[in-house]
């Protein structure tokens, strides 16, 4: 797996980059992704790495911040997950329902509970799950 870095300098690239510019439009979507999701604040943070619920309240304000390696990859991930989703599902508003609903590959939990479990590898777990399920390009 590729790792994700912050770029500062985009001349000197090594692999995948994130400049704060895209971070920011990220971190725009996401925010309007949970609000699809109609996660509340508290569970928007978990998902984000643990911020704090405030941070993220900025960010709905459309105060972005700098967003870390680990948020970025988080980003990156909850935008695949959002993708796959609208791959799957013809009305999107079945794909973001099933967020919540239960789901066996995942032991009866939902995706969302999954992902609560507050670790990047349990929004990658989603991620790989709904990227099985749509198949090979």
């Amino acid at each position: 797996m590729q790792r994700l870095r912050l770029v500062t300098d985009p001349i000197t690239p090594d692999g995948p980059e994130v400049t704060a510019l895209e971070a920011q439009a990220m971190q725009r979507a996401v925010i309007n992704l949970f609000d699809r999701w109609q996660l509340t604040d508290d569970q928007a943070a978990t998902l984000l790495g643990g911020i704090v619920t405030r941070t993220y309240s900025r960010w709905k304000a459309g105060e972005m911040g700098r967003a870390t390696v680990d948020q970025s990859a988080r980003l990156s991930n909850l935008m695949g997950i959002h993708k796959a989703l609208r791959l799957l599902f013809k009305d999107p508003e079945r794909g973001y329902g099933w967020i919540k609903r239960p789901n066996a590959a995942f032991g009866g939990a939902s995706a969302l509970d999954v992902m609560l479990g507050g670790q990047l590898t349990d929004l990658m777990r989603v991620r790989r799950y709904l990227d099985a399920a749509r198949g090979e390009w």
